[in-house]
């Protein structure tokens, strides 16, 4: 499980670096620490929660919500996954509503990386959890303040 995820962090950052905007004088570097749990049969639904965590000292727990549809079926749990935010000047910049699409299969060990996009905030997602889950889908993810 920790390799899936050592090989997934990585994957995420780099796609993130070449999505995210150039850096600007101000900015700082958010990550999130998360879980959450959901299902789908055609309607995709999650729930979880959060804490976020920047460089300059700032904190926040959230609440994280994903509502989407597509050829998707399946449940699953995430647990300790990993978010790391780009082109974010305030802690507060990271709430709101991210675009999602994804791909995603697993049975009994799942994994997910997926790179959200919000404006100038991008969010680069990993995690590893529980359960399966087949198809595809869009839809959105919310962080919402706690």
């Amino acid at each position: 499980m920790r390799n899936t995820r050592a090989l997934l962090l990585p994957f995420c950052l780099l796609a993130l670096a070449a999505i995210a905007p150039s850096a600007r004088a101000g900015d700082i570097s958010c990550d999130m620490r998360y879980s959450l749990a959901g299902w789908s049969i055609f309607y995709q639904t999650a729930k979880g929660q959060g804490e976020i965590t920047c460089s300059n000292g700032q904190s926040m727990h959230v609440e994280l919500r994903t509502k989407g549809g597509g050829l998707t079926i399946g449940k699953s749990e995430i647990k300790d996954g990993r978010g790391h935010f780009t082109g974010v000047s305030n802690i507060r910049d990271v709430l709101g509503s991210y675009a999602t699409a994804q791909v995603h299969a697993g049975v009994v060990k799942s994994s997910s990386a997926q790179v959200l996009t919000k404006g100038n905030v991008a969010l680069a997602l990993a995690g590893v959890g529980e359960g399966w889950d087949l198809g595809i889908a869009f839809g959105k993810f919310e962080i919402l303040a706690h």
